[in-house]
């Protein structure tokens, strides 16, 4: 008789017992996933249990690495002199500075004129940009010019050899250290690539001088040339980086998408391209 009265407590128990736990568990399974995405949010560490590969947000991640695109891979070649030489001359992006130079006997193929005010009437090298450039600086001025901001055209395109005469004059005047913080050496200048053109106003008197930044014209350049493709290319405070002063003047095309990119993060090509 106590054995059956045991009996029948023990199943009246589980039977009280099973539901309460039950309840427990679908409670936890119903706080778990946000449990998780908040961890993941917070970046806090998750339960070394789960398994990682079923959360979502982590294989994007791994997606977004996987289309990363490293500009600079198979760019450059060493010389004979131990120099680092472009090999991607031709490219929109090809980065040009003081460790990577082209070559001596590189020059575009495909130079036109723009069709833009010029602060001189010689028709001569400098007037000329690279064809995709060129189209792009004609409609930043035309835009520029409906907004009754007038812009003008100083220096485009340079060969190597103009680009050592304008070093060593230079150098002449200031000496070495000088000079190589303000022009650019031979085959470092991103004018003999055809994508650079400095640019000026009358209100600055057609001159490449800090100042032109301060200007109505310098003011619109800087917030509006990513618009057209082109960036500043060597702005305050980057001259650790550029190895270059502040220049408001010198503009680079690089495309629309690639210099809306740059403006908004207010980075240098070398930070964009990862060469900083």
């Amino acid at each position: 008789m106590k054995k059956r009265n045991f009996i029948v407590i023990v199943v009246v128990v589980a039977a009280l017992i099973f539901p309460i736990r039950q309840a427990a568990i679908n409670l936890f399974a119903e706080k778990s996933e946000p449990i998780l995405a908040d961890k993941i949010d917070d970046g806090e560490d998750l339960d070394t249990n789960v398994n990682i590969d079923d959360i979502p947000l982590y294989d994007n991640n791994i997606e977004e690495v996987e289309d990363m695109t490293d500009y600079l891979l198979d760019t450059t070649f060493v010389d004979d002199s131990g120099k680092l030489i472009l090999k991607n001359t031709d490219d929109i992006l090809v980065l040009v500075n003081k460790r990577r130079n082209l070559p001596s006997d590189y020059k575009p193929s495909d130079l036109v004129i723009p069709d833009v005010k010029f602060s001189f009437d010689d028709i001569i090298d400098k007037r000329h940009l690279r064809k995709e450039a060129a189209h792009a600086l004609e409609d930043m001025f035309r835009e520029a010019d409906n907004q009754n901001v007038i812009l003008y055209g100083v220096s485009g395109y340079r060969s190597y050899n103009t680009q050592n005469y304008l070093f060593e004059n230079k150098v002449s005047k200031v000496g070495e250290e000088e000079a190589n913080l303000l022009v650019a050496r031979p085959g470092q200048s991103e004018h003999q690539t055809g994508l650079a053109m400095d640019i000026s106003s009358k209100s600055a008197n057609f001159s490449l001088i800090e100042d032109f930044g301060q200007t109505t014209e310098g003011q619109w350049v800087n917030e509006n040339a990513h618009r057209f493709g082109f960036i500043i290319r060597y702005k305050r405070d980057t001259t650790d980086i550029t190895g270059y002063s502040f220049e408001p003047w010198h503009i680079r095309y690089v495309g629309v998408e690639v210099a809306t990119e740059i403006y908004e993060r207010n980075i240098t090509l070398e930070e964009f391209l990862g060469d900083a």
